[in-house]
């Protein structure tokens, strides 16, 4: 990456989210691939059978089973004990974690601007629902901001308005680390980032599978990391280490850079698809709600 001051203070004034926008997440909501046991009834239907009011079907009693619930009217026509079976209604856990690193602080809009509005967005859908949504950064992977009801959008705005990157956020297994340990929780986890770690990601992800979390992870890279348009000899930074390159770039060299990169990309879509992680490709200049009303629904984490 080039080593350059951030065109992107002006994002600071941009709200994540228009009215136009929260009102169109309104009306979605978030989907599980597995089930989980919910802490609180939500407004959520589950999968499992519990007590509530909505009735869903009988089964034969057996010994043990709680009286209150038998039909006695059916007893009496059939002479035979059955139990009535309601729908359950559950909250579902929902954790996004954001790459706050340096790296991603680049582009036009940066690639962070971007991953905080699709936090923000599927956040606010699962606010909206009842669910229990915890939003944190690699930095802050530690100690999450937890969140419940649709009261809370505000605080969850400010809070992702408010994220900066970092210079040293650690190592995205170290902050994967951290999260596991805070979080206890199953339920459904959203990484957002760029993989440009240089410690690797796979023993970050693979500590999220142990967890038998549903896991999607949003890649997110700008259109000028995905086609670059530079020339000329040219001294490269890394802006995170301060790693320093001189190249010349030629046509040669940037066809090489295309087939490396299309290498790890195909190979962070293969690792995840070998561990049912939902990979989800992004370009921070694809506009935050078409992804999850669009994408994210044919992946089906939001419906």
């Amino acid at each position: 990456m080039i080593d350059s001051s951030s065109p992107n203070a002006s994002q600071s004034a941009t709200p994540l989210l228009s009215a136009e926008t929260m009102g169109k997440l309104e009306r979605l909501e978030l989907v599980s691939r597995k089930i989980f046991r919910g802490r609180m009834k939500g407004e959520r239907r589950s999968k499992r059978k519990g007590q509530s009011v909505e009735f869903a079907d009988f089964r034969n009693y057996v010994a043990g089973d709680d009286l209150r619930f038998i039909d006695w009217n059916l007893f009496a026509r059939m002479d035979r004990l059955y139990l009535k079976i309601f729908l359950e209604e559950e909250d579902l856990h929902f954790y996004t974690l954001i790459d706050d690193s340096l790296s991603m602080d680049f582009g036009d809009p940066s690639k962070f601007f971007v991953a905080k509005q699709i936090a923000a967005s599927l956040a606010y859908i699962g606010l909206c629902r009842g669910d229990r949504v915890s939003v944190s950064s690699f930095s802050t992977s530690g100690s999450p901001v937890v969140m419940r009801g649709k009261s809370s959008s505000y605080r969850l705005l400010s809070h992702l308005g408010s994220l900066p990157c970092v210079q040293s956020p650690g190592t995205m297994e170290e902050s994967i680390k951290r999260f596991c340990l805070k979080n206890t929780g199953k339920g459904i986890v959203v990484v957002i980032t760029d993989l440009m770690n240089k410690s690797g990601y796979e023993a970050a992800l693979r500590m999220l599978v142990a967890r038998e979390m549903d896991i999607f992870l949003i890649h997110i890279l700008s259109p000028e990391e995905l086609s670059p348009r530079i020339q000329g000899d040219l001294k490269l930074v890394d802006c995170e280490d301060g790693d320093r390159r001189e190249v010349s770039i030629s046509a040669s060299l940037l066809n090489r850079y295309q087939q490396t990169l299309s290498n790890f990309i195909e190979g962070a879509k293969s690792f995840c698809n070998r561990r049912s992680i939902a990979y989800v490709p992004a370009r921070s200049d694809q506009a935050a709600d078409d992804l999850v009303n669009e994408y994210l629904r044919s992946r089906g984490l939001v419906r």
